[in-house]
C-alpha cells in the first residue's frame, strides 16, 4: 500500500496525498505533493514510469510528468472516467511511490560551467544572500549532483535540485534577461535555460550546453529523473570550449546510472 502524506492544501484544513483530480474531459493528475520535495518528486517519477508501461493500451494516450505529479490523457470515448480513476487508484495503491526505486536508464550529465565573472554577474549576490563566499558558493554548486526534477517552460529546459537550505533563497523583485545556458538559481534549485529569457532568478553560472537540439536525432537530450553536476572551469576555458562546440554538448559527458 503506497504511504498517505497529509499535507496543508491550498484551502482550508489538510490534504491527504496521493489525489487524483480531472484535469479537463480527456486528463487525469497524481498528485504526490502540494510542494516539491525528494520523496514526492521520486514518486512523481516513478509513478509516471508506470504510466509509460501502458500508455497506448486501452484509449490511455500521452503522460508527463511535473514536479511532484503525473498527467495522463486518455480518449473517453474509450475509456470512461471512472475506469481510468479506479485503474490509477489500484496503481496508487500497488506500492509506497514516494520510497519507490527510480526509473532505470538515467544518466549523470557533467557539463563545464563558468561561475561568476561578467558571463554570469549574480553569483558574489547569491553567495551572499546564502552566507557563503564566493569560493565557498563555487565549491558548493559546483560539486552538488541536482536530479533533473521535470523539465519545461521552454522545450528541454531543466528544473534542477534539490540544492542545501542555505540556497533557499527567494526570486529578484525584478526580471532580467539571460542568454542560451544560463545557469540560474533560485528556492533551492537551478534551472538551465533553453534560449534567451527574462527571468527573476539569480544568474550564477553560464554553461555551452544546449537543452534543446532540433535537427538531431535525440533533439532533447535530458530526461526528467537524470542527474547533473556543473563542474567549474575558468572563463578562459569556457571561451575555448564554447568556440569549438557544433553539438551543443558543450564539452558535457554522460554517463548512465547503475540501478
Amino acid at each position: 500500500m503506497t504511504k498517505q502524506h497529509p499535507q496543508s492544501g491550498a484551502g482550508t484544513g489538510a490534504t491527504s496525498f496521493p489525489v487524483i483530480r480531472n484535469i479537463g474531459l480527456d486528463g487525469m493528475l497524481v498528485t504526490f505533493s502540494d510542494r516539491l520535495g525528494e520523496a514526492s518528486n521520486r514518486a512523481a517519477l516513478a509513478f509516471h514510469a508506470a504510466l509509460e508501461q501502458v500508455a497506448g493500451e486501452d484509449g490511455i494516450g500521452e503522460t508527463s510528468t511535473s514536479l511532484a505529479s503525473a498527467f495522463v490523457r486518455f480518449d473517453p470515448l474509450c475509456l470512461s472516467h471512472a475506469d481510468l480513476r479506479a485503474r490509477l487508484d489500484d496503481l496508487v495503491q500497488s506500492r509506497d511511490w514516494y520510497g519507490a526505486a527510480m526509473p532505470s536508464g538515467r544518466k549523470l550529465w557533467r557539463v563545464p560551467c563558468v561561475y561568476g565573472t561578467d558571463l554570469a554577474p549574480q553569483l558574489a549576490e547569491a553567495a551572499d544572500a546564502a552566507g557563503l563566499s564566493e569560493a565557498q558558493a563555487i565549491s558548493q554548486l559546483g560539486t552538488a549532483r541536482v536530479r533533473v526534477l521535470t523539465i519545461g517552460f521552454a522545450p528541454g529546459q531543466p528544473y534542477l535540485g534539490p540544492l542545501g537550505a542555505e540556497w533557499n533563497l527567494p526570486r529578484l523583485k525584478a526580471l532580467q534577461q539571460v542568454p542560451a545556458g544560463a545557469l540560474v538559481q533560485a528556492i533551492s534549485q537551478f534551472v538551465l535555460f533553453t534560449a534567451p529569457a527574462p527571468t527573476g532568478w539569480r544568474h550564477v553560472g553560464q554553461t555551452a550546453f544546449r537543452c534543446f537540439r532540433p535537427g538531431q536525432a535525440v533533439p532533447i537530450p535530458l530526461t526528467p529523473g537524470d542527474e547533473m553536476v556543473f563542474e567549474p572551469v575558468s572563463r578562459a576555458d569556457f571561451m575555448r570550449i564554447r568556440a569549438r562546440d557544433e553539438t551543443g554538448a558543450g564539452g558535457a559527458t554522460s554517463e548512465r546510472i547503475a540501478q
